[in-house]
């Protein structure tokens, strides 16, 4: 019995530390009154190369799904590897492009390389420019670069999307 509950305790903490539901994660970015729309886009080769381009970030999703808010903001989800375990974001751009909110849904790194609410706050209002970038406009993460690069560049991913699909409609 003792093997069994060491098992399971070993067992449970392998498992990814969720922190917010996508459900919970959209219901802090888009107040009650807000509609939001499930959006669904499949990326041409075109789109593709100019968002990886424009991002400077290698990735090769071709179906993009966002949460488009009638106030005119749009939440993506992102899901990526940090070190050597995944980590699952949201980032809210605003209308203007710039980042409204970052929020960390899922970390399964330790918790020694998980970033401060004022590490995240620096990425707020940012553009996709050459200023966002770890040791431009962000600071990086003592001890934990991985993760500042990790979430710099689901950023930069995000926003190269976001200026991609605009104009688009969706499916």
């Amino acid at each position: 019995m003792k093997g069994f509950l060491l098992l399971l305790l070993v067992t449970t903490a392998a498992h990814a530390r969720v922190l917010l539901t996508q459900e919970q994660a959209l219901a802090t970015a888009f107040p009650a009154a807000v509609k939001v729309t499930r959006q669904k886009f499949f990326l041409t080769p075109e789109q593709l190369a100019a968002a990886r381009s424009e991002s400077g970030v290698d990735f090769d999703d071709r179906l993009v799904v966002r949460y488009a808010g009638s106030d005119g903001r749009v939440a993506y989800f992102d899901t990526h590897r940090v070190r050597t375990e995944p980590e699952t974001v949201m980032v809210v751009v605003m209308p203007d492009g710039g980042v409204d909110r970052v929020e960390i849904l899922a970390f399964n790194e330790p918790t020694d390389y998980f970033p401060k609410r004022r590490w995240l706050d620096q990425l707020l209002g940012r553009h996709l420019d050459r200023d966002l970038a770890l040791n431009r406009a962000v600071r990086p993460i003592s001890g934990a670069s991985l993760t500042g690069r990790a979430l710099v560049n689901a950023t930069r991913k995000v926003l190269a999307l976001h200026h991609v699909l605009a104009g688009v409609t969706p499916r």
